[in-house]
């Protein structure tokens, strides 16, 4: 439909509904007087004001104007008028029948203007909203890149370095067993090397896995009632290689009750931070192993070494995974892939408990520390 087709139903519109309402009243013109007649028609040019605009209700207000000289004001069928009160009546309705109209009309067209600016304000906010989330994608991607990046280096450091290692050593025995070059301690020194590049494979695929079981929170628990001291010792044990140019302290309070845990997962966890410990410290430096009860339902236990120490700016660092060195950082886990303590995290979360890393006491230098659960939830 073209603009000046609506234009014509507009003005159509606008003129005959004043006419029919002229007509309707002039059934009761006897029992009308000048005001009642006046002040319909003014609200009627009001009523076409604000729902077409001023040139409509112009239109109407010369109709009504017309109509209720006509047919209201004696005398009758002219457009002359005897009354002076009348002439005022008719001036009245007049002056205010053309300024309502416009007053409406311009009422009108404000509001539309503030519509029109509201919908350019939301559509500014839409594109607005849209650039910030294509920065935020733009940002992300950039972000997954990078961890992917990260990633595959550490993963290809990680496999590469220990296979570099088989592959010579196996490649040398081989070479050996056609020239005799080797004696029995020579053979002897690549299959142990052989033998230690494949724990450091097997360890690198389990922290991969482990890491996957607890992001899809998939970890299968085995709660049992287990004694804190046996669950130490055992950690102990296992980084027995770890630890051993190290001097291990043990202080475990006095009837510490058993706690309702998974003993192997946590046992992985002080073992873990056994070689963390042993990893960042020298050699012959001492490392304290503690454990005490720290209120009716939650045991404490804390491994501290005398090493370089944590900055606080990356004491939460170190618990995410693939974290690596930053520039000026003293405590790295450049050596692997930083999966570790994101781990030992996991495990200890799994079960209620909450792990951190404070300054150390007396002469330790850094503290990680963990509690752990004394009843079941």
């Amino acid at each position: 439909m073209s603009k000046s087709y609506r234009n014509w139903i507009v003005y159509g519109i606008s003129l005959f509904s004043s006419i029919i309402l002229i007509l309707l009243m002039l059934q009761f013109r006897d029992f009308l007087n000048a005001t009642t007649v006046s002040l319909t028609l003014l609200l009627s040019v009001l009523f076409i004001a604000m729902s077409f605009g001023s040139r409509p209700a112009l239109l109407s207000s010369i109709i009504d104007i017309l109509g209720f000289n006509f047919l209201f004001l004696p005398p009758y069928y002219t457009f002359n008028i005897s009354d002076s009160q009348n002439w005022i009546a008719f001036g009245a309705f007049l002056l205010t029948a053309i300024t309502a109209g416009q007053l409406s009309s311009y009422a009108r067209r404000r509001t539309r203007e503030s519509e029109q600016r509201r919908e350019e304000i939301e559509r500014l906010y839409e594109e607005l909203q849209d650039a910030f989330e294509q920065a935020s994608q733009a940002e992300a991607l950039k972000q997954s890149e990078k961890l992917k990046s990260s990633l595959l280096d550490a993963v290809t450091h990680d496999l590469r370095t220990p296979l570099t290692s088989i592959k010579a050593s196996v490649t040398t025995l081989l070479v050996d067993k056609k020239e005799k070059l080797l004696d029995e301690e020579g053979q002897e020194e690549f299959l142990e090397i052989i033998d230690e590049e494949t724990d450091r494979l097997n360890e690198f695929i389990e922290s991969m896995v482990g890491l996957a079981k607890i992001e899809a929170n998939a970890l299968h628990l085995r709660k049992n009632l287990s004694d804190v001291e046996e669950i130490i010792n055992n950690a102990i044990q296992r980084a027995d290689k770890q630890i051993a140019s190290h001097k291990i302290i043990i202080e475990t309070e006095k009837d510490l009750p058993e706690v309702y845990i998974d003993a192997v997962s946590i046992s992985e966890v002080i073992y873990t931070l056994l070689d963390n410990a042993a990893k960042y410290s020298k050699k012959n430096a001492k490392i304290r192993i503690s454990s005490k009860k720290i209120n009716e339902d939650e045991i404490e236990i804390a491994i501290e070494d005398q090493g370089k120490g944590i900055p606080e700016i990356s004491r939460e660092k170190v618990f995410t995974k693939f974290y690596r060195k930053e520039e000026n950082d003293i405590h790295t886990t450049s050596n692997g892939l930083g999966l570790g303590l994101a781990i030992a995290r996991g495990i200890v979360e799994s079960q209620g408990g909450k792990i951190w890393v404070e300054d150390g006491t007396d002469e330790y230098v850094t503290k990680f520390v963990f509690t752990i659960k004394i009843s079941e939830d």
